[in-house]
């Protein structure tokens, strides 16, 4: 029974630790400190969802429909793509980068961001769906594996959320926001450009 729950947090670790759309969405918000525990609840949340969706054999049913695949990743990819437009247009003015002086977002409008870079990046349901819940499958406890997947997931949200803040003084400049949200301009287009080749 511990086997499969470490099996599930090993595995989910491994594929949340990468950077992509999400935890760039809460490293920025970590930074800025807004929002924080709702983005961190709403993406631990959302994966605990996907995670159960998949051992519980909606992967399948996904695998059945290739146009519903292919169809998650062009609208993804234009979310994404989008995104990294206005990554790199924070990027070009460092005026409008600073933590402070800046008017913060709306909680339904983050949260609402948050939703969609998660819901709408087709490699959530790729790694959390169709990989975990399929990993899943080939252990005898399928559903403790899951409970150690979103315990991965939610213990790097909380980290990467509450964290973030200790890289503020390395981002008290504008320039240093410049490169964040360049970095991030440059893997919101990867991730875009990826699905794109795949649909």
């Amino acid at each position: 029974m511990l086997t499969s729950a470490l099996a599930g947090f090993a595995a989910s670790a491994v594929l949340i630790i990468a950077i992509g759309a999400q935890n760039a969405f809460v490293l920025r918000q970590g930074l800025r400190r807004e929002h924080v525990l709702p983005v961190v609840l709403t993406c631990a949340f959302s994966d605990l969802a996907l995670i159960c969706a998949g051992i519980a054999g909606l992967g399948a049913v996904i695998n059945a429909q290739p146009g519903l695949v292919t169809a998650i990743c062009w609208v993804g990819a234009a979310f994404l793509l989008g995104y990294a437009a206005l990554a790199a247009r924070r990027a070009l003015r460092p005026q409008r980068l600073e933590t402070t002086g800046q008017a913060p977002a709306t909680l339904r409008a983050t949260l609402l961001t948050c939703l969609a870079l998660t819901y709408l990046n087709p490699h959530v349901y790729l790694d959390t769906v169709l990989l975990l819940g399929s990993v899943a499958q080939q252990h005898p406890h399928r559903w403790l594996f899951g409970i150690g997947a979103a315990t991965a997931s939610l213990l790097w949200f909380v980290a990467l959320g509450a964290g973030a803040h200790r890289l503020a003084p390395l981002l008290a400049r504008p320039s240093a926001w410049r490169v964040l949200d360049g970095l991030i301009a440059t893997v919101m287009t990867a991730l875009g450009i990826t699905l794109i080749v795949q649909a």
